[in-house]
Formats: C-alpha cells, sequence, structure tokens
C-alpha cells in the first residue's frame, strides 16, 4: 500500500451556522472520526482531533487563527490524536487519566490500528505496529450541565456514558444542533469495548431520544436530521427491549 502526501491527509468541508467538519478520508468510513470546528464571536471550539497520524495543526489553518477549546467527546485513539498539539484541552472528569496517560490498549489502538483501516497508508515513518496516541492532559474537567463558550454560542455538556465512561454530547439549544460523539451517529454502533457498559447506553440514548435536535453531527458518518434521529434510537430502544424480552421468554 502507498503512503500519502501529508498536504492530502485532512479534508475540510465548511457547513451551515459556523461548523466545519474536517476529516481523514484514507481512513476507511466506520474507522474515520468526524472532527467538528465551531466559530463563535469570543473564539472557536474543537470537537475531537483525529488519529493524529499527522498534525492538524500544520494541515489545516482554520484551527490556529483564533483561541481555541478542544474538546473530546471521548478518550478513543482516533478521536484524540491531535489534543496533544493544543493548549486548552476539555475531556469529562471520568476519562481525564486516560487523555493524561493513553496506551495502545485503553485508547483501542490495540487491536484496531493496522494497515487494514486505510486506504492509502499515512505519510512516512509511520507503522501501524507502533502508533500510539500521545500524552495531553485536560486543562478543564468537564461534567454534566456544564457549558463551553464561545462567546455568543453556549454548548451544554451531555454526559453520555456507555459507549465509554466519559462520552459526551454538545448541545446548542439555540440552534438545536447536537454534537453526539460515538454514543450515536448513522451507522453500527459500537456497545462492546472494555469499559461500555450497557445500562448506561440505555440510559444515554434514553435521554437523547426527545432532545429538540435539528441537525445531529456525530463522531463517525454523516450528519442527519431530528426525524432519523429519532429513527435510529428508536429502532436501537426497540431492538433491545425486544433482545430483553426473548431473554426473559426463554428463561
Amino acid at each position: 500500500m502507498t503512503h500519502a502526501n501529508p498536504a492530502d491527509w485532512w479534508r475540510i468541508r465548511p457547513l451551515s451556522e459556523g461548523v466545519t467538519w474536517i476529516d481523514e478520508p484514507h481512513i476507511t468510513e466506520f474507522y474515520r472520526c468526524n472532527v467538528w470546528h465551531i466559530r463563535g464571536r469570543g473564539g472557536d471550539m474543537l470537537v475531537d482531533s483525529g488519529m493524529g497520524v499527522v498534525p492538524l495543526r500544520q494541515w489545516v489553518p482554520i484551527v490556529t487563527e483564533r483561541p481555541l477549546q478542544a474538546v473530546a467527546s471521548h478518550t478513543h485513539f482516533d478521536h484524540i490524536g491531535c489534543h496533544h498539539e493544543f493548549p486548552c484541552r476539555l475531556c469529562h472528569a471520568a476519562e481525564a487519566d486516560l487523555l493524561a496517560n493513553p496506551t495502545r490498549t485503553n485508547t483501542l489502538a490495540e487491536p484496531y490500528v493496522t494497515d487494514d483501516i486505510f486506504t492509502t497508508l499515512p505519510p512516512q515513518p509511520y507503522l501501524s505496529s507502533t502508533y500510539a496516541v500521545k500524552s495531553a492532559p485536560a486543562t478543564r474537567l468537564l461534567l454534566d450541565g456544564d457549558i463551553v463558550d464561545l462567546g455568543d454560542r453556549h454548548f451544554q455538556v451531555i454526559h453520555t456514558p456507555g459507549h465509554s465512561p466519559g462520552g459526551i454530547a454538545l448541545w446548542e439549544a439555540a440552534t438545536g444542533i447536537l454534537f453526539s460523539g460515538d454514543i450515536v451517529y448513522d451507522g453500527p454502533l459500537i456497545e462492546e469495548t472494555y469499559h461500555s457498559n450497557a445500562a448506561d447506553y440505555h440510559r444515554s440514548m434514553v435521554r437523547l431520544y426527545d432532545l429538540p435536535v435539528r441537525v445531529v453531527h456525530g463522531g463517525h458518518f454523516g450528519s442527519y436530521d431530528r426525524d432519523r434521529h429519532r429513527q435510529i434510537i428508536g429502532d436501537w430502544l426497540k431492538a433491545k427491549e425486544t433482545g430483553l424480552q426473548s431473554v426473559s421468554g426463554s428463561s
């Protein structure tokens, strides 16, 4: 497999309402994290930062133009790889230790990071066998209900454990925009990592179901509207309830 040119690694797509969609197109879609840049009057916010195999600040100028708060929706390898590049780093308190002390195991790089997750390998001298996330201790710990303030824009932290213990979503009530991280997106959901919790996952999905979203920007795959949001979560909840009934009926 060939190696990519670093100048071609990142893809930048401006959307509406001050949101820019950044991602790494040489990673296969299932593993490809969405990095969200949000512009505010008093500063900007970055939700997640990709794998870190190519520097974000060096190749994506928009993230260096103004003061920026780099938020981790959670601490798996594909979401925090470039967090060490930013001086202002936010994550939920439940995963602060993982952000500060990442390993190949606790970030899920082991066993997921192999050459097979790429369509074109990162620039040399990258090796999948030695890939690791760098330490990026949080400068602010987030809890449920906290606000990330961008001056004219305010994003409420919604703690969404289940996929991981410190997973969060970010909710802007004024616009109906939700950045959902990996608790829910329009693709196959991951519910069985080493620190996933089924009961927490169910509670988080119930909590998000009735949120009056207008658009959801997830941690993976494309964005979607409220109808699709309720369909995804509604179908998930029905499947869980059906599964519980089957188990109960056979016992």
